[in-house]
Parts: structure tokens; C-alpha cells; sequence
């Protein structure tokens, strides 16, 4: 069974469902305010590798991941600043729900690209004000929270388990999560649930301590018990959400419910862009449709994810992108030359069901122990490789164990050749209409394949198509 380091413990331990054949899954997804970039993608990722493993192993999984589309201020480690998305809304010139209902569709597509299988429910905060609302009103009642002016606070003295997840104390933090101590609170670590709106703000809800906006910690901590129940399995994110995010919800949620929810805490490291944190202020980010601009299979980026392992830092820059590039279209080509692919397993069980080859079981164990290894993927990949190369096993077996195998990696490595020949042919009518001057037309067979999971990309080698996910 799958393994993984728990950041609440610090040890690597066994996936224990809470539900015998059933796991729930939470997983922090974007602030609709701006495109995702690709280290953003990292880490949502992380969270698909998860579920996938958990899937081949036969379980039944309920997967969850938040849209934030309201309070998130634009300094994380304060309660000073602005929402961000009121900062787009200035920017655009368009109503908040407008931009959040664009870069929501923006990241679920390239979520597609990228291989990122859909969760079952994608939550936006703005649509879960009266759980996180109710969920502070107990957090006072309990006496763990308290009110000022309209805001009310989270007392960090009340929970004694507080730094906990980020392995800091209370004595050993700085003053709070802010530079400058707000005369509000009653410690300097504590952090808002509920800020109250000034006269002109435009997104602002109802509350027993009047108009305002939820925090960004809070809206996590209400809406995973509110669709998960007040226990679950897994909850993933970036490293950059252990402190004070994943802190801060982790002591409100076991604060409001009197125990702990969260069973396992999985967090994955930094994707870099030529050695340095990706951010849009150090103006190093990329996002996936520039990937697919320059011509690049967007899959090469998961390619590139899988070169270390999550709790590792990856260095993004495009020579290492072009070498992901080059090593899976030469992965595809020679699984393509083994021959047409059949039906594939898509579960360990079913693998070892169909295997009648000793040498073929041996690679599959070889592949099951890497991935179930706190997900060793550089390592599955190795035995990949391997088991493609071996002429002791048959070709057909092969292919079929590449093709079971894709249900956890998601790098699209076997192609069905009518659907190839299909898309081929849609392309060369498309330059066609393009030589004609027929753009309506070249237009409307891009719009069709994209609808179908194809995307085109223009290059000076002529016409090129990858498959999401």
C-alpha cells in the first residue's frame, strides 16, 4: 500500500483509510485572480499522483480541491493589504465573479493539459460564506475566538498543539504573522476568521459582527468538513502552505470540532525557475499556454515534475524542459514500435490478473514498490524504462503493462492509431483551409479537436497536436 511523509509527524507512513476501500482528499487549489503558473501546477500535480495511486490500488476515492475567489490578501503572513481580487477587479475592469469564472475555466484547461485528472468537487469560497460564517461563531462560542471592531480573531493560546504542523512554538515565531503588531489581538500569533469590510469595499457579506469577508484559512477549514465530514484521510498542498496556512486551518478546524481531522498532512516542494522561487514578482513565472505556445507537449512539464521526487526541488528552465521533451516522445516511440496496444489493467489487481509471464510480474513489482514508496516516480520511471527494453517479455505484455502503468503517470504513453490517424487527417484539412485563406473554417476543425482534448500548436515545423492529459 502506498506510503507517504506525513509533515504533522515527520515520518513516512502508510496510507490507513478512515473507511475500509474509501479515501477522502482535500487539496488547496488556485486564487482565481491571475493564471496559474507551472509551479503552481507542481503542486496540484502532487495532489493528482495521489489520487491516482490510491485509484490503481483499488480504492474508492472522494477528492476535493478549493477555488479561492474571495480573501485572500495580498500580504499572506499579515492581515494588512488588500484581497487580491479586488485588486484584479481594478486592474480588469471586470465584476469579480467575471474573473473568477475565467481563471477558473483557465486552470481547469490547463489542468487538463498538464494530465491533472478532474477532482469531484472543485468549491469556490464565495459559494461556502455561511459554513465559514457558522464555523467562527462556534470557534467563539468554544472560547478559541474573540471579536474587535467587526473582525474576530483566532486565540493561538487556546490551542495548545499550535505550531505543531510547521514544527515552530509559540516562543520561537516572530511577533505573529505580521511585521507590525495589531492592537486588535490579544496575542501577537493570532490570525483573522472574519475582517470586517470598510465603507468601499465592493465584496463584502453578512455576519453576526457585521459586514465583511472571510479569511483565507478559514474558507478551507469549513468547506473540507463541510463536503468531507469532520474526519478525512489526506490533505496535500505546497510547502509554502505548511506556515500559516495548513497551521492556521489545522488548529481551527481540530479547535471547532474537538479533535483531529486531518489524518495525514502531505506537502510537495518548490518547482524553480532557473534556481529561484517561481513568483510573479521576481517576473520568472511561465504558465502552461506559453508552454504550448513555444510548441511544447504540455505533458513534457509532468515529464519534467517526475524527474525528482515531491519533497524535492525542481529546477525549471527550458533546456531541462526540451531534455523531458525529447526523453518521453522517445519513450512513446518505443513503446509505439512493440506494437498495437490492446486493453490495459487499470488496477494493480488487474495487472496481476492478466500477467502470465514471470519476468513481466517482476517488472510490475519492481514499478508498484517505487510508486508505493513515499511515490518514488524517478524510480518508477527507471523500472519503465527497464521493462520496455527487456526482449524477455513479451511485446504485447509490454505494451500493456505501459498502458497500465499510464493510470498513475498520466504521460499519454500509448496512442490509439485510428484516433492518430483521425487527428492527422483534421490537421491536413486545416492547412488546406489555411493555404485557401479559409480561416472560418481552419478556425472551427481547431475549436472541434480542442473540444475532444486536442490541442494544435503552430510551430515553424508545421502543425503539431498533443492530447491533455
Amino acid at each position: 500500500m502506498l506510503r507517504l511523509t506525513n509533515t504533522l509527524t515527520r515520518t513516512v507512513e502508510t496510507v490507513v483509510t478512515l473507511e475500509a476501500g474509501r479515501i477522502s482528499m482535500y487539496s488547496c487549489g488556485p486564487t482565481v485572480y491571475r493564471y496559474a503558473h507551472v509551479g503552481n501546477m507542481r503542486t496540484y500535480a502532487l495532489a493528482d499522483l495521489i489520487r491516482r495511486v490510491l485509484i490503481y490500488h483499488g480504492l474508492e476515492v472522494r477528492s476535493v480541491m478549493n477555488i479561492t475567489d474571495v480573501g485572500h490578501m495580498t500580504d499572506e503572513l499579515t492581515d494588512s493589504g488588500r484581497d487580491r481580487m479586488e485588486l484584479a477587479v481594478e486592474d480588469e475592469g471586470l465584476p469579480a465573479a467575471d474573473i473568477a469564472r475565467r481563471y477558473t475555466e483557465a486552470f481547469l484547461t490547463d489542468c487538463d493539459r498538464v494530465g491533472i485528472g478532474r477532482f469531484d468537487e472543485y468549491p469556490a469560497a464565495s459559494d461556502h460564506v455561511p459554513q465559514m460564517v457558522d464555523m467562527t461563531a462556534r470557534l467563539v462560542e468554544r472560547g478559541h475566538a474573540y471579536e474587535r471592531g467587526g473582525s474576530v480573531y483566532f486565540d493561538v493560546s487556546t490551542f495548545p498543539g499550535y505550531g505543531a504542523l510547521s514544527g515552530q512554538s509559540l516562543e520561537d515565531m516572530r511577533a505573529g504573522h505580521r511585521v507590525d503588531v495589531d492592537p486588535a489581538k490579544r496575542n501577537h500569533q493570532d490570525f483573522l476568521l472574519w475582517k470586517s469590510a470598510g465603507p468601499d469595499r465592493a465584496v463584502r457579506f453578512d455576519s453576526p459582527w457585521g459586514p465583511g469577508f472571510p479569511g483565507w484559512h478559514i474558507e478551507c477549514s469549513a468547506m473540507s468538513i463541510h463536503l468531507l465530514g469532520s474526519r478525512f484521510d489526506i490533505h496535500t498542498g505546497g510547502i509554502d502552505n505548511v506556515f500559516p496556512h495548513h497551521t492556521d486551518e489545522r488548529a481551527q478546524s481540530d479547535a471547532a470540532t474537538g479533535h483531529e481531522v486531518v489524518r495525514m498532512w502531505v506537502h510537495g516542494d518548490h518547482l524553480l525557475a532557473d534556481g529561484a522561487k517561481m513568483a510573479k514578482s521576481a517576473r520568472n513565472v511561465v504558465t502552461v499556454g506559453e508552454l504550448l505556445e513555444d510548441g511544447f507537449d504540455p505533458l513534457a512539464l509532468r515529464a519534467l515534475f517526475w524527474s525528482a521526487r515531491y519533497r524535492r526541488q525542481v529546477d525549471f528552465t527550458r533546456a531541462a524542459l526540451e531534455a523531458a521533451a525529447t526523453g518521453l516522445r522517445r519513450l512513446r516511440e518505443r513503446i509505439a514500435a512493440l506494437g498495437r496496444p490492446g486493453p490495459a489493467p487499470s488496477t494493480d489487481a488487474g495487472v496481476r490478473d492478466a500477467l502470465t509471464e514471470g519476468a513481466a510480474l517482476a517488472h510490475h513489482d519492481r514499478f508498484m514498490r517505487a510508486i508505493d514508496d513515499d511515490l518514488d516516480v524517478p524510480a518508477a520511471m527507471a523500472a519503465l524504462h527497464e521493462m520496455v527494453g527487456d526482449d524477455h517479455v513479451a511485446p504485447d505484455a509490454r505494451v500493456m503493462l505501459a498502458g497500465s502503468w499510464d493510470n498513475v503517470l498520466g504521460l499519454r504513453l500509448v496512442e490509439d492509431d485510428a484516433v492518430s490517424s483521425r487527428v492527422i487527417a483534421l490537421i491536413e484539412e486545416r492547412d488546406r483551409a489555411r493555404l485557401a485563406r479559409d480561416y472560418a473554417r481552419a478556425d472551427r476543425i481547431r475549436e472541434e479537436l480542442a473540444a475532444e482534448g486536442v490541442d494544435l500548436m503552430d510551430t515553424d515545423g508545421g502543425t503539431r497536436w498533443v492530447r491533455r492529459g
